[in-house]
């Protein structure tokens, strides 16, 4: 599914959701029944349909509200930090444009045909982040972002289909959804669009406020706005073998972690005098080669790559450091009364040696137990927080985190 774009609250808007949230909602443990899967538990979700097959759920979320309001959402939209596209299909002719868009530079809400992407939403706004947050029985790893999908009668992006696991939940309005196991995934030429040349749908419905569809990597789907409609889109992440290839080669390297000797440089002393210049040397070639096997990695290296690289905050985020931060001092006694919480731009991973937040890797030091807790419940109350402010080292750390606008102090309650 092409990238999808995000929404930028009004000044007045941005300032409530800068707040804590008023109720955290955490996600179902593994073997709780749920509605938002159909009452499955997440356990049996996982086994039957994850990367399997479909699945439709009715009512997933009852009396369920957008994250934003169509005024904030078309805000956001217009923010330059934001990723936001505009597609249209008048004239039976797709057109795609990227934002940032003023209010005046959207079509009329009265026009048919257009939709407004925009990607991330979480990252700006604690109610969005709250709806993540209820998937999170997918690990964080793999959890991607919410983008929200804004449409007029008959909007829509075309008949597609993603590279990755996607739910799509029905938030305002109503959105007629066909998808097709189709094995014939050739898009149509010269399009802005990945749009499917041949679509073939099998299956139909309807979904309102509150219904919401999974769909594993490759099926192919066309969603239909009837009347204006609000679609919240849970995606998740689907590296490719090359990038993740690439990406942990430049890791080893970036950290001279291997086997090579990294200061020892190329020799060729038996290389003789050549009367063809320009032709690579087969001799280079070999020995080269034999650099290159002779590179070795452990469990370890990667498990350090793949907290490093997953956790990485994406080029177009920002943090927010506190404009008057407090000294470590009133930081520990404010934190003592009402506890901490992760900014919902921060990720936070870890395993059993090292935690992972925003790129950086970090050994355990003290406060093992609560920092695992503070990952997974992405808060940490005061009553914990106390039980640390013993540990001058823990403490000297979420400080630092503190400053860098990676967690604020209180929590969600």
């Amino acid at each position: 599914m092409p990238k999808r774009p995000t929404d930028h609250p009004a000044d007045t808007a941005s300032a409530r959701n800068s707040s804590p949230a008023s109720k955290p909602v955490l996600p179902p443990s593994p073997d709780t029944p749920t509605p938002l899967l159909g009452n499955l538990t997440p356990s049996q979700f996982m086994r039957r349909y994850w990367q399997k097959k479909p699945l439709l759920i009715r009512q997933a979320i009852p009396k369920v509200e957008a994250p934003l309001s169509r005024d904030e959402f078309f805000d956001l939209a217009d923010k330059d930090e934001v990723e936001a596209r505009l597609i249209t299909h008048f004239r039976n002719k797709w057109q795609l444009e990227h934002g940032p868009f003023a209010a005046d530079e959207l079509p009329s809400v009265t026009q048919r045909a257009w939709t407004l992407l925009v990607q991330g939403v979480d990252l700006y706004d604690d109610r969005a982040r709250a709806l993540l947050d209820r998937f999170r029985f997918v690990p964080d790893a793999r959890l991607d972002d919410l983008m929200i999908s804004y449409a007029t009668d008959g909007g829509g992006v075309g008949p597609h289909f993603d590279s990755y696991d996607v739910f799509l939940l029905q938030v305002k309005g109503k959105r007629r959804w066909r998808i097709g196991a189709q094995k014939d995934l050739t898009l149509q030429p010269g399009l802005p669009l990945k749009v499917l040349q041949h679509f073939e749908a099998e299956e139909e419905w309807l979904l309102e406020p509150g219904d919401m569809l999974y769909l594993p990597p490759h099926i192919a789907h066309d969603g239909v706005a009837e009347g204006e409609c609000m679609t919240c889109s849970i995606g998740f992440r689907a590296p490719s073998a090359s990038e993740l290839t690439a990406q942990f080669l430049y890791h080893l390297a970036e950290r001279g972690e291997s086997a090579v000797q990294p200061n020892v440089l190329y020799r060729d002393p038996q290389q003789p005098a050549v009367d063809r210049p320009a032709e690579l040397p087969a001799a280079l070639i070999e020995r080269v080669g034999a650099i290159l096997a002779d590179v070795k990695w452990n469990e370890q290296d990667i498990a350090s790559f793949l907290g490093s690289y997953l956790s990485e905050p994406k080029p177009s985020v920002v943090f927010d450091p506190p404009q008057r931060p407090l000294n470590e001092a009133r930081f520990i006694s404010q934190a003592s009364k009402s506890g901490v919480r992760l900014d919902r731009k921060t990720s936070l991973l870890y395993n059993r040696r090292f935690f992972f937040v925003n790129g950086e890797e970090t050994v355990f030091a003290g406060g093992k137990k609560w920092l695992f807790d503070l990952a997974d419940r992405r808060s940490m109350s005061a009553k914990r927080f106390v039980t640390l402010s013993y540990d001058s080292s823990v403490t000297a750390l979420l400080h630092e985190w503190y400053r860098a606008g990676w967690i604020q102090v209180g929590e969600l309650v």
